[in-house]
């Protein structure tokens, strides 16, 4: 019996030209294992507080705070006065002598360790507003930063620590963190209670950053005009005690935030008489500060169809300028948040709906989702921001969880975007109209789809972080990278072509992941130097990967929405979501998480060759004439060709005694010798060997290599003769003996004329040029040296077309 494998030959038909079959070509020779495990190496190991699952242990523990708080504010000053309450509630295994609080404020102090290290070309999260610093030259408004913070006296002030027995407790400042020491030690399941007395001025934001702050909207020297107060990170709040650090006591850089521990707030904020106050919780004074008619709007708008004013936009333009020198307090009460934030101003219209979600008896069955803004931001405002926080809770509970807390709110002022339990700042440079000199008014898509996009990423924090504790200071990619994924998907399902990218949700990203001074998404939030890249679009890219091409959406869905569930209101560790992602779904991802999230490797993968293989059926009549197609395939001799041009006689023309047997045959006729042997072929053939040969398949031989780095699925595209395509999605795994190198073989009983390497741009492959066999060109379009029109053009204003703010009073009905 013959050995098929033997009598199989490999053609040019369409690719490589070989003239005999070619053996698969040696490896490399610097070998590394992409597919080795990470337990026990670079994961920490599995204990009673953290199981190898990714769930949390049955000796997981975590500590409870609860607040508190009466402040004041000084309209006219800025200053925050407050005194904070503090229960602490230790659920540690640990006897704690001291306890450690956050102190945010202190970052902008001259000599605080943030503005003593920034350098030219680092530091500020808001940079690209406050202006450019190099070493050609310094923007004005980036230099009045530096003289604010060196001469306005920022830094919260602590003048008292007391215990409940009115006794003083001994405290130390470092920089932004306080340790205060304990009269006694907290013994595990003990609480103690003291109060922190203290106060800090505002910050001007739009000239000196910071995630909170004050606008001033007719100047900013503070001489006059009606301001937004948005105040964030503006108590001492305690710093997390875990099972995996111990004391999270890193001072704030100004980059990486916050993981925070859950408790209860009762919270008491004294403002001027005419504010209205947005903030964390639900009031708990509404008939003291409230009008009777807002009260029976905001009830109204619980079962509304669709957004209602609680304060219109005619009844914010007369709230303002006025001026008082009374004061009211608004009462707040939250449960199970970690941490608190507010915004108040006389400028705000206040619109809300109520938000219908089933809470599977673990979350409220209505949500009140609200907007406060000033008459600056609209018709943008009204239209876009409490429909945007509605669609946000509706994508996000069917991926994660039922939303948890009363309340979600829009907040518009100086602050870009910033997220706290119920409450987010979404203001800065999103969401206001253009005015020309007429009084028209026009609004770009930039700012729409900003104040959209903003909206849906900040409300999403409520998400993650901060029900989902993870530590953004350490990783920050666990909660911008997650919710940017979840954002995309929601925004994805806002309009059609929302985002503009028609084609890929991927490979805008390959840019960064192929640049000099990139670093591994693992790396400490302050060391990163692109952290919009680095912490927001790569994590994200790598979970849409994750979902679309290697695990498919059923099971990546379930699997994330298990890890979301099980961390919720809990503190999780980056190991805690890659083990639940895998013991979920039942895939292996040790290879995924070690390329796209530990290593600054990129994906390239590159076909280098394909060869086309048939096997030899021994019968002459079919062999005989491949062998003449290929001898022909070659070419004809071109002096012969040039003789037959001139038209020169042979001489056997002129002389046919000479012609015999073999002028009328060549050397690939077939004889009766070969069909004999080729029934005696047959006939010593098992069956199925007969069905191989009878088959007509074709092997095809692909030669690939993995320049990048990163391995990655094989996703590739066969085009056949007859114009018809398949597609073959290989697992990462078939790089798991070599991960520079392979050869995979694929069968078929049609002829192949081109292959295309990841034809839906699934991977994040930054070079497609070597992705298609044969080599084609690639297209690309030329300027004329002439500059096109910027993506956020103002089409509204070019169009000549106008909204009217007038058209918004209509809601009030």
């Amino acid at each position: 019996m013959r050995n098929l494998a033997i009598a199989m030959l490999v053609t040019s038909v369409g690719f490589a030209a070989v003239a005999e079959a070619q053996p698969i070509r040696q490896t490399s020779s610097d070998w590394r294992d992409a597919f080795r495990q990470m337990e026990d190496e670079d994961w920490p190991t599995p204990n009673d507080e953290r199981r190898a699952t990714g769930a949390p242990g049955p000796a997981y523990w975590q500590q409870q705070v609860d607040y508190v708080i009466e402040a004041r504010l000084d309209e006219n000053s800025h200053v925050i006065t407050g005194a904070a309450t503090v229960t602490y509630t230790n659920n540690a295994p640990d006897t704690l002598d001291f306890l450690w609080f956050h102190l945010d404020q202190n970052r902008f102090r001259p000599d605080s360790i943030a503005v003593m290290t920034e350098t030219i070309g680092g530091g500020e999260r808001a940079s690209s507003r406050l202006g450019r610093i190099s070493t050609d030259g310094i923007a004005a408004r980036a230099f009045n930063r530096r003289r604010l913070v060196r001469e306005n006296g920022y830094g919260q002030n602590i003048t008292g620590v007391t215990a409940a027995d009115g006794e003083t407790l001994e405290f130390t400042i470092v920089d932004t963190l306080m340790r205060v020491d304990l009269e006694t030690p907290l013994e595990t399941g003990d609480s103690v209670t003291f109060t922190i007395d203290w106060n800090h001025r505002l910050l001007e934001t739009l000239w000196a950053g910071g995630r909170g702050g004050v606008e001033c909207f007719d100047d900013y020297d503070n001489s006059g005009g009606d301001c937004i107060f948005q105040v964030a990170q503006w108590y001492p709040r305690a710093a997390a005690f875990t099972d995996f650090e111990g004391w999270h006591n890193k001072p704030f850089l100004s980059r990486g935030e916050f993981t925070l521990e859950f408790g209860n707030y009762d919270v008491s904020l004294t403002v001027p008489q005419d504010f209205i106050v947005a903030a964390t919780g639900e009031i708990q004074n509404a008939d003291e500060v409230l009008t009777e008619e807002q009260r029976t709007r905001l009830e109204q708008a619980r079962t509304a169809d669709e957004p209602m004013f609680i304060v219109t936009p005619e009844e914010a333009q007369q709230n303002e300028r006025r001026g008082t020198r009374s004061e009211r307090t608004w009462r707040f009460a939250a449960e199970n948040v970690r941490d608190f934030a507010w915004a108040g101003s006389r400028k705000f219209i206040w619109d809300a709906v109520g938000i219908e979600q089933d809470g599977q008896g673990e979350a409220p069955d209505l949500v009140m989702a609200m907007s406060f803004y000033p008459f600056e931001s609209e018709p943008l405002w009204s239209t876009f921001s409490t429909r945007a926080v509605e669609h946000t809770i509706n994508v996000y509970n069917e991926f994660a969880f039922p939303y948890p807390y009363p309340t979600a709110q829009s907040v518009a002022g100086p602050q870009g975007g910033m997220e706290y339990p119920m409450i987010t700042f979404n203001g800065g440079t999103f969401g206001r109209p253009t005015i020309d000199d007429d009084g028209n008014i026009t609004y770009s898509r930039g700012a729409r789809n900003g104040l959209v996009g903003v909206i849906i990423h900040e409300i999403g924090h409520i998400y993650f972080p901060m029900i989902v504790n993870s530590d953004e200071r350490q990783w920050t990619w666990m909660d911008e990278g997650l919710n940017s994924f979840l954002e995309d998907i929601a925004k994805l399902r806002w309009e059609e072509d929302f985002v503009g990218r028609k084609r890929s949700d991927v490979q805008w990203i390959t840019g960064y992941m192929t640049s000099r001074n990139q670093q591994p998404i693992m790396t400490q939030s302050d060391s990163v130097r692109s952290i919009g890249a680095n912490a927001y679009s790569k994590p994200s890219v790598g979970l849409f990967i994750l979902r679309e091409t290697i695990m498919g959406r059923e099971l990546f869905d379930e699997a994330f929405r298990t890890y979301s569930r099980r961390w919720r209101f809990k503190r999780p560790t980056p190991y805690d979501f890659f083990r639940t992602m895998e013991e979920v779904s039942g895939i292996d991802l040790d290879w995924f998480w070690r390329g796209w999230f530990y290593s600054t490797d990129h994906v390239d993968i590159s076909i280098d060759n394909v060869t086309e293989g048939m096997f030899n059926t021994e019968n002459p009549e079919i062999e005989n004439a491949l062998d003449r197609a290929s001898d022909e395939s070659r070419g004809e001799s071109r002096t012969q060709a040039y003789n037959m041009a001139e038209g020169i006689r042979f001489y056997a023309d002129d002389n046919p005694e000479v012609v015999d047997f073999y002028s009328s045959r060549d050397v690939h006729t077939v004889t009766n010798r070969e069909r004999e042997a080729y029934e005696r072929f047959r006939d010593g053939l098992e069956d199925y060997e007969r069905d191989i040969l009878d088959s007509g398949d074709r092997i095809y031989y692909i030669e690939l290599s993995n320049l990048g780095g990163v391995v990655m699925p094989v996703i590739l595209e066969f085009t056949f003769a007859n114009g018809n395509t398949e597609t073959v999605r290989i697992p990462a795994e078939v790089w798991r003996y070599d991960p520079a190198n392979i050869t995979w073989s694929y069968i078929t009983d049609q002829e192949v004329v081109s292959v295309e390497l990841d034809p839906l741009f699934e991977t994040a492959d930054a070079d497609r040029s070597n992705n298609h066999y044969p080599p084609r060109i690639e297209p690309t379009r030329l300027e004329l040296y002439r500059s096109g029109q910027g993506s956020l053009s103002n089409m509204m204003s070019d169009m000549d077309l106008r909204v009217s703010r007038d058209s918004i009073e209509t809601r009030e009905e």
